[in-house]
């Protein structure tokens, strides 16, 4: 068989078997259990399938990814790198794609999300994945700055945050602030600012505040707009989610 994927990064853990899975362009390896790989967004492979075996996929968004890794390291997120792996040694990564099919399987989605943000972590924190390319970089934010708008974004986020205000902080156009914060944060100012509300929505959904209040807290115009917005990025809503958090 052969596999491709032009809108994402995929990243594969062996559970068991994989002795009879063969990547064909690249020598014909054979995996094994907690093997490793890495498929960068764009890859192409070739495989060769002669027995059952198992195993766990995720899919990350190019533009999510480098997000994570600008928050992670506070750095251009241009500066990611992410090489094709074919069945490499990882424990810790593959510890989390582990830990991730079991929340998976078990229907628990707060386990889940904590194997994502340990994977992802650990893919940061390996050298071998972990953005060592040191290029020229054009455009974009200088660190200081773009360290200052995330910060005022953390600071106001129970407020209304504007594309001009962000602008006029950093001393841009509307136009430059937009495209330039993209390519050194990886999404959007809105998506950002929208990431960032979610993330405080759901720390926030683990205490007792109510929902209203949180929606209020978090920038959201109404308990119904949060609702909204949380399902759209978490796939359920605020209530179901506190549901699972508090078990």
């Amino acid at each position: 068989m052969r596999y491709e994927r032009t809108d994402g990064h995929t990243f594969s853990c062996y559970l068991r078997g994989g002795d009879g899975t063969r990547r064909i362009d690249a020598g014909s390896i054979a995996g094994w259990p907690g093997a490793l790989c890495i498929m960068p967004q764009g890859a192409s492979s070739e495989w060769e399938i002669t027995d059952n075996f198992e195993f766990v996929h995720l899919y990350v968004a190019d533009d999510e990814l480098r997000r994570l890794f600008s928050e992670t390291f506070d750095r251009d997120a241009r500066l990611m790198l992410l090489p094709e792996a074919t069945f490499d040694e990882a424990p810790r990564l593959a510890e989390a794609l582990v830990h991730l099919a079991a929340a998976t399987q078990g229907g628990n989605r707060l386990m889940a999300e904590q194997a994502i943000v340990l994977a992802v972590g650990q893919l940061f924190a390996d050298p071998r994945y972990g953005g060592e390319r040191r290029p020229v970089l054009r455009g974009g934010l200088a660190p200081v700055l773009r360290r200052r708008l995330v910060e005022h974004i953390e600071a106001s986020l129970d407020q209304a945050i504007t594309l001009k205000d962000l602008a006029k902080l950093a001393d841009l156009s509307e136009f430059h602030l937009q495209r330039m914060f993209r390519a050194s944060c990886g999404v959007t100012p809105h998506d950002f600012i929208l990431n960032r509300r979610i993330d405080r929505a759901r720390r926030m959904l683990a205490g007792n505040e109510p929902i209203a209040q949180i929606a209020s807290a978090c920038g959201f115009s109404s308990q119904s707009h949060l609702t909204r917005m949380f399902k759209a990025v978490t796939g359920t809503t605020p209530s179901a989610y506190r549901r699972v958090v508090s078990r």
